[in-house]
């Protein structure tokens, strides 16, 4: 046992070695992915592999020295911070993002349109541009027209296109994810209060309606690439919602796992109690994190857009 004022120190361990042997080939493969390589997925979901196992070694020797009363006070202050500063590294990862979007709207749009002193080389760079956001033609439209490779979609995913409320995939993804923000915290209270039943149920519900959210995005992108035409491909428009809404949704997977992860911990283990549960408490301030994230996107993206 640890006492109050000691720092327990792990044995050396190669994990970090191939955790980041894992994220390089992720990265790699993605790139090439992108880039048309047949070999990208292979080697994109090798790594993804690599890394998983690597996390669940590494979590796995975490909560078995917590159960062996190994971790002091100090300790789990340090995973506090460290779970802080890497939600604070996420923060600012989305920033870039919603800053490029941003650029684009409010300065390179009006521009290329004509306004203010930048605006006297818009017939230069893209002569008779309207400044209008989506934007749905291309540069390779307004030089080549019919004959462009790179197209523009056929529709927006805002909601200035939509029919009808109701059908909006977008809006029930924001209900799914409003409503398990809700049900985290009700798992939360639930274990403070010592009710294990609604710990482990309210937890699972999330879980469930985590899984629910990929389910919708999995359907909302199908029916963008088939049927609107929208891609990673058409202009500035599909770039940058590809780009926010596609590491949001790699953002909800990692937290449905790992809530998932704090769900079959509970409910088969039996692991956390209201005064030992940062395992819960971290998945779970991610999980309010990426929440708060696609209320962002729902009005920046989604209605804005």
């Amino acid at each position: 046992m640890s006492s109050e004022g000691s720092y327990y120190v792990p044995e050396q361990s190669k994990l970090p070695i191939f955790a980041s042997l894992g994220l390089f080939l992720t990265v790699y493969g993605a790139a090439n992915w992108l880039n048309g390589d047949d070999s990208g997925p292979t080697i994109f979901f090798f790594g993804g592999l690599v890394f998983a196992f690597v996390l669940w070694q590494w979590f796995s020797t975490v909560i078995t020295e917590n159960i062996n009363g190994l971790n002091s006070t100090q300790l789990k202050k340090s995973y506090v911070w460290g779970m802080g500063w890497f939600i604070f590294s996420e923060v600012m990862f989305f920033a870039a993002f919603f800053g490029a979007l941003f650029y684009i709207r409010t300065m390179a749009l009006p521009w290329l349109g004509g306004e203010g002193d930048k605006g006297v080389t818009n017939e230069i760079l893209w002569q008779g541009f309207e400044a209008q956001w989506p934007l749905m033609v291309t540069p390779d439209m307004a030089v080549n027209g019919d004959a462009a490779q790179v197209k523009g979609p056929a529709q927006s995913m805002s909601f200035s296109s939509v029919e009808s409320i109701w059908t909006w995939l977008p809006f029930w993804n924001t209900v799914i994810l409003l409503t398990s923000s809700v049900t985290v915290h009700f798992a939360h209270t639930a274990l403070k209060n010592n009710a294990r039943k609604g710990f482990v149920g309210w937890l699972g519900l999330t879980v469930f309606l985590g899984i629910c959210f990929l389910i919708l995005q999995v359907e909302e992108y199908v029916e963008a690439y088939q049927h609107m035409g929208l891609t990673l491909e058409t202009g500035a428009y599909g770039t940058t919602f590809f780009m926010l809404t596609g590491f949001h949704g790699a953002h909800v997977t990692l937290g449905t796992f790992m809530l998932l992860v704090m769900f079959l911990r509970a409910a088969l283990k039996g692991h956390f109690h209201h005064d030992d549960c940062f395992g819960f408490e971290a998945a779970s301030w991610y999980w309010h994190f990426v929440d708060v994230v696609w209320v962002g996107l729902f009005i920046f993206v989604y209605i804005l857009g």
